[in-house]
This record gives structure tokens, sequence and C-alpha cells, in this order.
């Protein structure tokens, strides 16, 4: 964490804040598929040169400190699709924050491919400065300095109860030049360089103990670049025989954008002039509040990195355990998460040599570009700007590519902290011939905080085609305004949240308050009105009217903020043509509604009417053990598809809107008769198989949990998965409540004991619980705290043995004292036991406020016929409950079909 720059009027803020458009490409040989927004627009051009590689993709840019908070926090699916390499955590025990524990973290972080698990000893300190900003005294006049055994405590905990204590580096000395003991190097030098090489020896003497051998130590940690102090420390370091094995210092402010390269330089200057081998570098916290959730900053950010190939992590600034900002609720995927996750997909892949229009300046255009020679595919990622940007890709070689290429290129958009973002859709999808290797992307852009993935792959036979669900996006401020007031969200304001568009409206509070826009849509059916906006700390109501008339509610859940925003979504039956919509802060004109209070950031209108099938192609999916692309002339052939066989496998992260069941359809051509496996998360879901060769679609009938699902697909005999496709519409939601298939009850009815209550949330405090006819919501509280205070579900007649999914719908708004900036945010934890059988723990990360719910969810394999289904905690508070959802993990029969 980093105070260094906070004046006293920036604390208060903080504590305070605490369709694209339309998209033209002209490549060789290519037709021009929609018309620029304007002939004379701005155009960033960025010069790739595929021919000349920059060495092995790094991929650590997207480390976090504090990213992870719990077990579970954040979920397997988005800690594993975010592929975040290394990340910084307290120490056991560490009071500096309620959560964030490396213990607590570890097998999560190393399961889904974690590298370096970094330790801010000096987190043992619950304040902020550390032990009041003073360096601890040497105790009793014996030379033991009272730090040491605070660090003996750190290092001895990881070293004999971690699994994996050579994966883990100890960083001693938080940012010692900001406040932290040794601010003046004029007067501190000597006592700093003598600290450093007695916190060394004491975290070496306690590794060799216990036979691990030597242990990693990164330093020296200052909060900004520092030539001098960094001189005089690796020169004293060298001479003791105490280099760090990691260097590290911090990168914070916006200007670090435009200065990091040159401190990079003068660190590897100063390394050479003292004849000192690479060390390599991590920048344990980078950004501003700003940069995180958003993926035209992001971009800037991680290009920077890993053109400079050094590890990164992202800056701490709210709460541990969504990827510092870049994961929504708890278990989905904002805008930055998509940005994490397409830069992981580089892993395997080269870099190659970008030249943007600016390399030192912030807040400009900036791209990654890496290929894959064994997938022939190439990727750009690039944003960053507010004009058109212009790729210049050379050096796409006809040995790997052949004569012609296929484009297609996705948008990531800001969708605040809290929006649940789907797949990014494709706006442009296009094949292009190759001249000399050579071909120039245009993609207009107005929009500085989108990023784009732009992937050139060898023709594929059905090439993604361009999404035309999206028929609405309108910002707020540019809707028509009554009793409300658009404000502008600075970019300059770095301690602030940024707004799509940057303006958003507030000031929604009086009876009169609404905002109304128009939509065209194109043919009669339901659609999807997603929201983004922000409620401070509380849920809250707007009424949405349809053409003049009351459609339904529109219920927010809690956020940090009123900037700290999400996205709240509900189906909208509409005929074909134009029709008013209109959000107010009255349903009858006269009262206001609860919570009504909210600011209002943009409102987009999708077509559902068809259960909004989405389609993740191979060319997205993350390939393991062996498996490649491939490519052919026709369908049949699997062109474009991901090559499996034995334990090869393809993983599919596939965003659901909502919890319940979905059709996943895996589609695959065979050379004889085979089977494809299907998982989700880890359990297994029967498939199917086929008896000859052929082209085939296998279908079947999951529960999808709301945000990031992670779905497996092998086949040990051998095929070629090209694509997977989800759909959720009436079909399937009809499914959710079928006999059989799931049960969902009030948590209130299920069967108390002990001191577990009923609590009535009265209408009055805007809950977006289920509600009664009066708008009250019923909970379960007073859960946990002791063995006895249970809930108990029987379970119903047809849920047998097998593999399910438990979805709560829980609230907890549980802190501890606030000490720093950080809001002290606390996990609740619900231990779920199957009578006679499993055990399980949900957890269940803090949502702001008691009266707004959100889904958590755990699959649960039960292992008896009819065991009832106990929720409880031994040793602390469970969340309160408002709804027990158990569903089997699939239902029905896979079907399979020839194409």
């Amino acid at each position: 964490m980093s105070l260094f720059s906070l004046t006293p009027a920036r604390r208060a803020l903080l504590g305070c804040t605490a369709a694209v458009g339309a998209v033209a490409i002209a490549l060789s040989g290519s037709q021009l598929l929609v018309a620029p927004t304007s002939a004379e627009a701005a155009t960033s051009r960025v010069a790739v040169d595929f021919g000349t590689t920059t060495g092995d993709f790094r991929g650590g840019a997207t480390g976090t400190l504090y990213g992870l908070g719990d077990d579970g926090s954040p979920s397997p699916a988005v800690l594993e699709g975010a592929r975040v390499t290394n990340t910084s955590q307290k120490p056991p025990q560490g009071a500096q924050h309620p959560n964030g524990d490396a213990l607590d973290v570890e097998s999560d972080f190393f399961a889904a491919g974690g590298q370096d698990l970094y330790v801010y000893a000096q987190d043992m300190y619950p304040d902020w400065a550390y032990n009041g900003g003073q360096r601890p005294a040497d105790a009793n006049g014996d030379g033991e300095w009272d730090y040491l055994p605070i660090l003996r405590q750190v290092v001895e905990s990881i070293a004999s109860n971690s699994a994996h204590p050579e994966k883990y580096v100890f960083i001693p000395f938080n940012e010692p030049d900001a406040g932290n003991w040794y601010p003046n190097w004029s007067t501190q030098k000597t006592q700093f360089l003598a600290d450093w090489s007695a916190a060394y020896v004491e975290i070496q003497k306690i590794y060799t103990a216990h036979g691990l051998g030597a242990a990693k130590v990164g330093g020296p940690g200052d909060a900004g670049w520092h030539a001098d102090r960094s001189r005089d420390f690796l020169a004293y370091a060298k001479q003791k025989r105490q280099l760090p094995d990691v260097f590290i210092w911090h990168e914070l402010g916006t200007q670090n954008l435009a200065t990091f390269r040159g401190h990079n330089a003068e660190y590897k200057r100063i390394l050479a002039d003292l004849g000192i081998a690479d060390i390599p570098v991590n920048i344990t916290e980078y950004g501003m509040l700003r940069d995180m959730g958003v993926p035209g900053q992001l971009i800037q950010w991680f290009s920077m990195f890993e053109e400079q190939k050094v590890d990164a992590q992202t800056a701490y600034w709210n709460y541990a355990g969504n990827l510092s900002d870049n994961s929504a609720r708890s278990n989905g995927a904002n805008g930055g998460w998509w940005m994490f996750k397409w830069y992981g997909d580089l892993a395997g892949s080269e870099t190659v040599k970008v030249t943007p229009p600016q390399a030192d300046a912030a807040d400009t255009v900036q791209a990654i570009a890496a290929r894959d020679d064994a997938d022939r595919e190439a990727t750009v990622l690039v944003g960053g700007g507010s004009s058109d940007v212009q790729l210049d890709l050379t050096g796409l070689d006809s040995a790997t590519f052949g004569s012609s290429v296929d484009v297609v290129v996705r948008a990531a958009r800001l969708n605040g902290a809290e929006g649940l973002s789907g797949q990014p859709p494709v706006i442009v999808s296009t094949r292009a011939s190759l001249a000399s290797g050579a071909a120039t992307v245009t993609i207009p852009n107005n929009d500085r905080y989108a990023a784009y993935e732009v992937q050139i792959t060898k023709p594929l036979a059905q090439r993604p085609a361009v999404d035309t669900r999206l028929v609405s996006s309108v910002e707020a401020e540019n809707a028509t305004l009554a009793n409300a007031t658009a404000y502008t969200q600075d970019p300059a304001r770095e301690w602030s949240f940024m707004a799509s568009g940057g303006r958003d409206v507030g000031s929604f509070n009086q009876v009169g308050s609404s905002a109304t826009w128009n939509v065209t849509v194109p043919r009669d059916g339901t659609y999807r009105l997603s929201v983004l906006a922000g409620a401070d700390q509380a849920p809250g109501q707007h009424a949405l009217f349809v053409d003049g008339g009351f459609d339904q509610l529109v219920k927010y859940s809690a956020d940090l903020s009123h900037t700290y925003r999400g996205s709240t979504d509900v189906l909208v039956p509409l005929k074909a043509g134009t029709h008013s919509l209109s959000l107010r802060a009255s349903r009858d004109g006269q009262t206001r509604l609860p919570g009504s209070d909210i600011t209002l950031d943009r409102f987009e209108l999708r077509d559902a009417t068809d259960g909004e099938p989405t389609t993740y192609p191979a060319t997205e999916a993350r390939l393991t053990s062996g498996a490649q692309l491939v490519y052919g002339q026709t369908p049949a052939a699997g062109n474009g598809g991901a090559r499996l066989s034995g334990a090869a496998g393809a993983s599919f992260f596939v965003a659901a809107t909502e919890s319940g069941y979905h059709d996943v359809a895996v589609r695959y051509t065979t050379t004889r008769a085979s089977a494809v496996g299907l998982t989700v998360g880890d359990k297994a879901i029967p498939a199917g198989s086929v008896s000859a060769a052929g082209a085939w679609t296998t279908t079947v009938r999951v529960w999808l949990t709301q945000g990031v699902n992670e779905i497996g697909v092998t086949s040990s005999t051998g095929a070629v998965v090209t694509d997977v496709t989800s759909t959720r519409g009436a079909a399937q939601r009809t499914a959710d409540t079928a006999q059989g298939n799931a049960v969902k009850v009030q948590a209130e009815s299920l069967t108390r004991a002990g001191g577990t209550i009923v609590r009535t949330l009265p209408a009055t405090t805007g809950s977006n619980g289920s509600a009664d006819a009066q708008g009250a919501v019923s909970v379960l509280g007073s859960l946990g705290n002791g063995a006895g205070n249970t809930a108990t579900l029987a379970r119903p007649a047809g849920l047998g043995a097998g593999d399910y999914v438990l979805t709560l719908s829980a609230a907890n708004a549980d802190k501890s004292a606030s000490i720093n900036y950080n809001p002290q945010v606390i996990s609740r934890f619900v231990d779920v036991t199957e009578a006679g059988g499993t055990r399980e723990r949900v957890t269940v990360r803090h949502n702001y406020a008691w009266t707004s719910f959100w889904d958590y969810a755990q699959p649960l394999r039960l292992t008896t016929a009819s065991g009832a289904i106990t929720l409880g905690n031994t040793t602390a508070w469970a969340p309160d409950i408002d709804t027990v959802t158990l569903a089997k993990q699939s239902v029905g029969t896979p079907t399979t079909t020839a194409r």
C-alpha cells in the first residue's frame, strides 16, 4: 500500500469515493465493412512488426497486491482465467488487514498457476505507517532489534506451514523512503543498510534450519524510484553478498506511465556500473484508482511492463479479494478482468516489436503484440486513446499464415468495478490477402477507456460474426434528465473512479428525478436492459417506465460508493419499433423509492429473444498438455479448432449473466468413433460419444454460476473442438424450477436451531432481496458463531447422490475497525454439511450492505441418497441468507447431432 503522495485533501477525497462506435477495417484485398465515424477523424498509428521478436512473453504485469482475500475469494474460475503469476499478501496473522493472509490464499493461487507469492513482512503491524512511522528500538541494550522477532515469526510460520515455501519471496521493508522508518537517506542510510543485513541474515537462517535451501528476498521496496538510494543499496548488498533476489520499487502516479522506462534503464546502468548480474524487477505497486477495472488504462501499464520484461502488481486501494478492483462481485468479470484474461492468453508466445505513436507519454494509445507460430496465430492488444487506431502490420510470414489471414477484433469496455461483463463482442470480422506479409487494420474508436483484442489467424471455415445483439448504448448524461445533474469524472483526478464517456448523472434524489431515452428494436422479443450505476453502501430501486407506463422495479445491489459502479440487468419485452424508456425515482409520482439516489452512468439494451447464445471459439481457449490449433479447408476438418487427444485439453471461460441452467453446445469433428469429455470447474459432466467420423454438436444442459465459469473439453480418443456455445432462454429458465432438477427455498423456511433467527427487512430499506407483496424481505440471520446455531434444508425427492451446485443469496457487510484508507472488509463463511456425507465451505465476500444480496456458489458432491443439508459455522458468524438453491450440476440426456 502507499500513502506517500496522499495529501490530507486527497485522503478525504479517497474516503468519500471509499456500443462501440462504427468500425472500419482496411486490409489488402478486403472490403470496407462499415463507414468510418468521420472522414476527418484523427488516427493514432501503431506499427507492429511480427518479423522482429522481442523475447518470450513474460506475463507478469497482471500481478496484484492483496488481489487475493481468502480461500475462494476470488473464485477459482476468476483466478484461473486471470492467470495471475505473482501476488503480494500479508504474513500469517498479520494485523494490517483482516484478510489477505498468504497461507490462506496459497492453495488457490498455486493451483491456478501462480508462481511467486510475495509477503509484506511489515504488515504484521496493525498501524500505517508501521509502528507509528518510527523504526522499532534495539531492545534492552542487548543489540537485538525489536523488529527481528516479528520478522522471525513471519518466516518461521511460512517455512513450517506452507506447502510451497520455495515459491515465497519475503519483502522485509515496504516503502522505507516514504515515512516508514528510513525516509531521510542522508541521515538514515547507514541504519537501513545495517538493518537490511540483519533482516536478510535472519530470513536465511530460518530457511536453512528447515532444510529449505536459500530463501528468496525482495527489496529495497521504495515507494518511488531513487537512483541514489538504489545505487548505495546495491553496492552495499553486493559487498555483503546479500543481494536481493528481486529488485522492488513502486510506480504509482499517472506520470509513471511516462517515466518508468527511464527508471528501469537507469537501474540497469547501475547494475552494469557495479558489475552485478541482472536481478529481475517487480514493481509491487502500480496504478491509481482511475486505472483499475479500465481496459484502456490497464493496457498502457501492461504494455510498458511487458516490453521491459518485468513483473508488476496492481496497487491495493480498496479491499482484498477482487484482483485490485479487476473482478466483479463474487465470481464475475468486469472490463479489467477481460484485459487480464487476454493478456494471460499470450502465455507461450513470443512478443514482437511495437511502435506506438508516443512511447513515454501518459494516457496515449499503447499496444502489446505477440505471435504463436505453433498455433499460427498473432495477437495485438491495443487501446488507451480517444481517436481511431490504425495498426500497420508487417512480418506476417507466409510460411506460417499463407497468402491471406482472418482478422477478428473484440472490444472490452469500462463497466465499473462491480459491473458483470460478458464476453467482449466481436466488432470486426474479415479476411484479407497479405501483400508481402503486410496488412493495415483501422479501428474507429472514440472511447479512451476501451481496449481491443485483435486476433490474426490462418483463414477459418467459420469466422466469428460481428455481434449485432447490442441494439442501443446510451450514456446517462445524454438522456433527457429531470431533477438530476450530469457530473464530469475527470481522468486527471487520479484518485477518482472513471465513468463511461467521462460523465455520469447524480443528485437523483427527488420524487421527480428521471432519465428518459429512446430505443429502436428490430423485432418483437425480449431485451436485456443493463444499467451501469453506483449505489453508495446501500441497495436501491428505480421504476422502469416503457412508453409512459410502469413496467417493473429495477433493484440495484449496494456498491462501495456512488462512483464505484456495478451493473443491474432486467428483461424487457418490446415490440419492433421505437420505444421510450425511463428510469424514475418514483413509481407513483408522489413517493420517492427507497435508495433511489443512484448514480447513473450508461444504459445498454441487448436482444435476448433467442436466449443470448454466446460462442467461445477455440482460438480464445486456453490449450493445455499438447493441444494445438489446426486449420483445414472445410468445417468438417475442424478448421481453427483445437486438436485434442490423450490428456490434451481446452479451457473456455464462459460468462453467465445469471445463475441457472444453460445449454452448452460443443462443436467438434472426429476421424473415427470417439467421445468428448466435459467439465465445469473440476466436476465432470456426461457428454456421450459418437460412433463414426464426422462433424458433430453435443449439447448438455448444465448449471452455470453467475459470472465466470471454466468449461474444460477433452477427448482421450481424439477430436478437434471448434467452439463452445452457451444459451439461456425461456426453456432453460423453466428447467431451473423443474421437479427433480433443483430446489430453491426462502432461507427463513429452513429448519432453524439454536440462536438462528428470521430477520425482516422492511420495504424502506430498498433491499434487492426476494420481497413479498408489501416489499419486505425476510432473511436468515444470526447463523453460526457456535455449533448449535444452524439451519437445515431437507432434500426433496429426486435429488439423490451426485454433483450439485449450492447457491446462497447472501449479504455480508462485516468490517473491522478502520486503521487506514482501505475498507477493512471481512469475509464470512458458511460450512455446508450433508448428513452422513460431504462437507464444504462457501466463501461470502463483503458486499457492502446487510440489505443487499449477491449469489455465492459452491459445487457439492453429495454422497447419500437423502441426507439433509445443514448450514452453519462453529467458530464465527455466517452471513445473512435470503434464498438457498440446490441444483443438479447437469440434467437431462446429452444430445449429439451431425452437422
